[in-house]
Parts: structure tokens; C-alpha cells; sequence
């Protein structure tokens, strides 16, 4: 019986470290959250303003604060090379362009 209890212990003890990370705990770094598709909202990286038109000196519409979902309408790419996204604000339903 004695035996049985030993080779078990040894059994165990040679096992089990290699279903273990080497520093006790598993540390993984968070992953990013990417959208899954157009219907899922894009959030406002920083303080942006709506532009009326995909142009550099278009008139500005209005604020988008950060953090603030936005819902992506359709993206143009300009003769320049420059990327807009029309945007529609989900809390007040404005709609504007944003460099992208």
C-alpha cells in the first residue's frame, strides 16, 4: 500500500509541473477587439470634428467626442491618396466625413 502511495506522488510530481507555466500563472497580453463587420460601431479614438464634405477645408458640422460610437456609412478614397469614412453618430444621428 505504501508503495502504491509513492509511486503515485511520484507520478503526480513528474506530470503535473509540465501542464504548468513556468511562472505560476498564465500572463497574456488582452487582446484587441477588432469590429466584426460595418453593423458593429466604431468608437471615436479622440476628439474629432464632422466635416460636411470628404475634403480637407470642407465646413465642420459638429463635435464627435471621444469614445463616442460612430456607425460607418461608406468610406471614399480621395485623388490624393486620403481615406474618409462617412460616419452617422449613434446618439444624436448626425452624419458627417472623417479623415481615416
Amino acid at each position: 500500500m505504501l508503495r502504491w502511495r509513492w509511486a503515485a506522488l511520484l507520478s503526480f510530481a513528474l506530470v503535473a509541473p509540465a501542464a504548468l507555466p513556468a511562472g505560476g500563472g498564465e500572463r497574456r497580453m488582452p487582446e484587441l477587439r477588432r469590429r466584426q463587420g460595418m453593423a458593429e460601431p466604431l468608437l471615436a479614438p479622440a476628439r474629432l470634428c464632422l466635416q460636411c464634405a470628404p475634403q480637407q477645408q470642407a465646413p465642420m458640422i459638429g463635435p464627435v467626442a471621444l469614445g463616442e460610437p460612430l456607425r460607418v456609412l461608406r468610406h471614399w478614397c480621395a485623388a490624393n491618396g486620403e481615406r474618409w469614412l462617412q460616419v452617422q453618430q449613434l446618439g444624436s444621428g448626425r452624419r458627417g466625413w472623417l479623415l481615416g
